[in-house]
């Protein structure tokens, strides 16, 4: 009888995640922490600040005396008129656009107002994120794309976060190229590149999956510790798992040799079957499962035991890190296929999101 009303471990698990992380999960859920039916990119939320941005847009709208279209109208006088359009009329303006035309307007005002000010210092407000967030929000990247590339602009989008929300953009709409023409850009304007974006940058050139993707992806690397950068442990398993779809174990190995605290999650959600003969790739480095490294790279395990102390249950993690002795090594049972990174509907694991 007592053997009847005990709970299955499944039902005890289910009720410790409920416990510590209330209000998330479910029993299809892929992750206990994250809410069900989560999706996650590359850019965190405090980096693409959409919701701030949007928050400002109805503020604005407002507080504005007079209707919109007034404003725009007196906005194209303006410009008919030769006049001298102020920051704060710029910085208005784009927080009124809600449609295409609008748009219109906008990249007018701006093509102007860069011509007036390019060689002057207005202090530290940046225009290139709200321009980039309003395509963002609008789904124009190409417009984006266009004005990020023109030369009659070069000066306007000087700071990373604009090149990174454009890329992050392209990337979830799998623009790969048109991404990467992006990240050259940002290169050739000299635009220095901070941890997100090499995260975006060894992401891109993952999905590319080339030989030209590869190489790009190691002349980045190599310049960053040239130069004394910190590459997040994310950017890192990017890295590898590049190296490994493109047949590059020794390569993949020592990118790998250098990640700092190889047992955190980021670095046990990739999934390596090495055979002899040819490098399988079948993990993800951003999907929320837990994953061991088999033939050259470190094999980690993460165990998971349900104890009864003092008439609780509790999580005990225990953790072993084991070195595979020969490369022909009895492959984990995985399926054989790479999955699609960063898929609509993939709930992820959040501890990632921190090696942003």
């Amino acid at each position: 009888m007592a053997a009847a009303l005990r709970p299955s471990k499944q039902i005890q698990l289910q009720a410790l995640r409920n416990l510590l992380y209330p209000g998330v999960g479910g029993s299809d859920s892929a992750c206990c922490r994250c809410p069900r039916g989560a999706k996650r990119y590359l850019l965190t939320d405090n980096v693409m600040k959409l919701k701030e941005f949007q928050q400002k847009k109805v503020a604005i709208a407002y507080h504005l005396p007079g209707t919109k279209e007034t404003y725009l109208r007196n906005l194209e006088e303006k410009l008919t008129q030769n006049k001298l359009i102020l920051k704060d009329e710029l910085k208005t303006m784009l927080h009124l656009c809600v449609s295409r035309d609008d748009m219109e307007l906008a990249k007018n005002v701006i093509y102007r107002y860069h011509a007036e000010n390019k060689n002057m210092t207005l202090g530290d407000y940046k225009f290139g994120p709200l321009f980039i967030r309003l395509c963002y929000e609008l789904d124009l990247e190409e417009s984006a794309v266009d004005l990020i590339k023109d030369q009659r602009l070069q000066g306007f989008f000087s700071d990373s976060t604009s090149f990174n929300i454009l890329m992050n953009m392209l990337f979830i709409k799998g623009k790969y190229k048109s991404a990467l023409e992006v990240l050259i850009e940002m290169k050739n304007q000299d635009v220095k590149f901070n941890k997100n974006t090499y995260v975006l940058a060894f992401a891109i050139c993952y999905k590319l999956n080339s030989p030209e993707s590869f190489k790009i992806c190691n002349t980045l690397r190599e310049e960053a510790l040239i130069k004394g950068e910190i590459l997040s442990r994310r950017a890192s398993c990017f890295a590898v798992a590049l190296s490994l779809n493109q047949n590059q174990v020794e390569k993949a190995t020592s990118i790998f040799s250098q990640i700092m605290k190889p047992e955190s999650i980021v670095c046990t959600n990739l999934n390596v079957d090495y055979d002899p003969s040819s490098v399988k790739y079948v993990g993800n480095p951003d999907k929320g499962t837990k994953g061991c490294y088999r033939g050259r790279l470190t094999k980690i395990c993460e165990k998971t035991q349900v104890l009864r102390r003092s008439g609780e249950y509790v999580i005990a993690a225990q953790r072993e890190t084991c070195h595979e002795e020969s490369p022909a090594a009895t492959p984990v049972a995985s399926s054989s296929a790479q999955p699609s990174l960063l898929k609509p509907g993939d709930c992820t694991h959040p501890s990632g999101a921190s090696a942003l």
